[in-house]
């Protein structure tokens, strides 16, 4: 019972908790958007697959569809909390959804869409054991990415203080190991890229297992990764940072492949630059004068 419940009808509090509760549904909207993403992403995948399977090897519609809702489902994910800190209406039930789609849009959708199109069509020139190993082997670096993105966001709900690698500087936020968005959103943003066309060389179908499986790495290390959580949108932005916005908006707007990829390769390569340059910094420390 909230403190105005014995509140006539009349009186001017009685009004607002309705309000109160839209407010509490917000955000869960945006929660529920990500689901369905999730959600059309596998279904788009699959779709995707049957064309191919048809005998279409060229741009995959499907698969680009399926590569943008991933990439949709990144920007909803960081709107949903962030109304949900500026409207104060965190609760434990909002945490609790936000994980399971999570581990949906961006642990199995991006999981089977790395699979289908980067395993599953490889020319059959290559018919025999090591097709078969190669399939074998998506098998496992695709469970293996959903595993660690899993265990990412397990570790995420349970640790309020983790211990980083290389602790950064007090005043600023940052996360143990990469976002599951973000590895979602590079996967994503590669098989955008290069217009969705199934991968049907062995070596390249190799080469994105190996970087499947790093991202999958990246994501339950404690390396340190930068938080974007710290910028707020309540704040006053001077004319420069506005133009900037709009210069980004109508860079993407013209050139999506290459911009998303440019931003994607950037946040996954800033945790490892970052660890890189710890190293380094240590070492030099340690040399005598």
């Amino acid at each position: 019972m909230g403190e105005h419940a014995g509140l006539p009808p009349g009186e001017p509090h009685g009004p607002r908790r309705r309000p109160r509760r839209a407010a509490y549904a917000l955000p869960t909207l945006f929660t529920s958007g990500n689901i369905f993403l999730g959600f059309l992403a596998i279904l788009q995948t699959f779709q995707g697959a049957l064309v191919i399977q048809a005998g279409d090897l060229g741009p995959n519609e499907h698969l680009a569809t399926a590569a943008k809702a991933i990439g949709f489902a990144v920007f909803f994910d960081g709107l949903d909390g962030r109304i949900a800190r500026m409207t104060n209406t965190t609760s434990d039930f909002g945490r609790e959804l936000d994980s399971l789609a999570d581990a949906i849009t961006f642990g199995l959708a991006p999981a089977v869409l790395a699979f289908v199109w980067g395993v599953q069509f490889v020319a059959p020139v290559w018919e025999g054991r090591i097709l078969s190993h190669l399939i074998r082997a998506g098998y496992v670096v695709s469970f293996f990415y959903l595993l660690c993105g899993a265990a990412r966001l397990a570790r995420f709900n349970i640790q309020s203080n983790p211990v980083l690698k290389n602790p950064g500087r007090p005043d600023r936020k940052y996360f143990a190991g990469m976002p599951i968005p973000a590895g979602a959103g590079f996967l994503a943003a590669v098989v955008f890229f290069f217009d969705a066309a199934p991968v049907s060389n062995v070596y390249i179908s190799i080469a994105w297992l190996a970087v499947t499986a790093c991202i999958g790495l990246l994501m339950v290390s404690t390396w340190r990764y930068p938080s974007l959580k710290q910028v707020s949108a309540a704040k006053p932005r001077s004319p420069l940072v506005v133009l900037v916005f709009g210069l980004f908006i109508y860079l993407i707007w013209n050139w999506a492949q290459i911009v998303l990829l440019i931003l994607a390769v950037a946040y996954v390569s800033s945790g490892i630059a970052i660890r890189i340059g710890g190293i380094i910094r240590r070492r030099f420390r340690r040399r005598p004068a």
